[in-house]
């Protein structure tokens, strides 16, 4: 048998011949599933309450809720603001987190808190959801905008298992368009942003409206914005929407402050009669 050279038509079609039989046994091979990368576990909260449907939650991610935290949604609940010092991994995030979660489960009972809606003609069920969803309740302000997804999937979790009708998106720098886009119409139930992205957000002229029902503005990193330009950025953000929501809740979370009390002042501000917001540590 004669060796045919590599570039000759008779090699060039042995190669194809080959790399179609290669083709046609990798589509006859079973393809495996494609894990998801976090499996939802449904919680039933029917009849119970709120807080042992979170604590199931815990239970579930093999957790147990610590004291602090426990107090932390108690505070939330009644209607009190503060600061969250924590050691770095010890649940900062859900102790401020779950307050307006254990909220909803109590405001709107099970079988109550996903409303059907039809979805539209060419539209998607993803879409449907959106327009479904509660408006924006949670804001998240972190300094980073390199942990937003992290904290986007964090507080997804919780939601996605508890069956709350809310979305959880991100928007700072890295924001994609079409996202962007998506939340000039509307915005997710719980919203990760920067300092920046929030100030872009009040100068729109119906600020006032996208935030009419926001409940509470987590300021992760405190120690990251306190006495600096994005700081003070910060503080004024916060004022202009105290303006519109006087029962508007804040919690500040780090874990390396010196002063505890000046933090928790600086971040709550104060009243209009010049008076200082009461919160706790």
């Amino acid at each position: 048998m004669i060796d045919q050279p590599r570039g000759s038509a008779l090699a060039v079609d042995l190669r194809r011949a080959r790399a179609a039989r290669k083709r046609e046994q990798r589509l006859a091979e079973p393809v495996p599933p494609v894990a998801s990368e976090r499996a939802i576990r449904a919680i039933e909260c029917a009849g119970r309450e709120p807080v042992d449907c979170v604590r199931e939650w815990f239970a579930a991610e093999s957790w147990q809720p610590f004291p602090f935290q426990e107090e932390v949604w108690r505070a939330y609940l009644a209607g009190e603001s503060g600061l969250i010092h924590a050691a770095t991994g010890t649940g900062k995030t859900y102790a401020a987190f779950m307050g307006p979660v254990l909220e909803w489960l109590r405001d709107y009972p099970a079988g109550q808190r996903s409303p059907p809606r039809a979805i539209e003609r060419g539209g998607s069920r993803a879409a449907a959801k959106r327009q479904a969803a509660a408006p924006l309740r949670v804001l998240w302000i972190t300094p980073l905008r390199a942990l937003a997804a992290d904290t986007e999937d964090a507080l997804r979790a919780p939601i996605e298992d508890l069956g709350l009708p809310w979305t959880v998106e991100s928007r700072t720098g890295d924001t994609a368009p079409r996202i962007r886009a998506r939340q000039r119409e509307r915005l997710p139930t719980a919203l990760v942003t920067t300092p920046e992205s929030l100030a872009l957000l009040l100068t729109r002229s119906d600020a006032a409206l996208l935030f009419e029902n926001l409940e509470l503005v987590v300021v992760d990193e405190w120690h990251e914005l306190m006495a600096s330009k994005r700081g003070v950025q910060t503080e004024l953000a916060l004022a202009r929407l105290r303006r519109w929501r006087p029962t508007l809740r804040t919690w500040g979370l780090s874990a390396t402050l010196g002063n505890l009390e000046v933090a928790r002042d600086t971040l709550l501000g104060i009243t209009i009669d010049h008076a200082q917001r009461p919160g706790c540590i």
